[in-house]
């Protein structure tokens, strides 16, 4: 399995994911359809934050079931997480 290493612009929030992505998607929901994210989809136990949570801002919107996380001072997008329709905890990196 290969790490990959992540962060957002200014490297405020940074994080390691693991897996071997073949493809990842283009979300057309109303907040990535704005922000242009491209997202790639892990477990939890699979991204590791190497940043302290506090430097992350969160936005929820419509039924608030999505956390995006992008950071609060480059403004960058970096990931998402939720709960499937199957019940299981659910990352999207951007």
């Amino acid at each position: 399995m290969t790490t990959h290493a992540g962060s957002c612009h200014c490297g405020k929030i940074a994080f390691d994911l693991e897996g071997d992505f073949a493809s990842a998607i283009v979300c057309n929901c109303s907040y990535c359809r704005r922000t242009g994210n491209v997202l790639a989809f892990t477990s939890p136990e699979n991204f590791t934050l190497k940043t302290p949570q506090k430097d992350a801002s969160t936005y929820l919107f419509n039924k608030q079931v999505i956390t995006h996380y992008h950071c609060a001072n480059c403004g960058v997008s970096t990931h998402g997480s939720g709960v499937g329709p199957d019940g299981k905890r659910s990352i999207a990196v951007n």
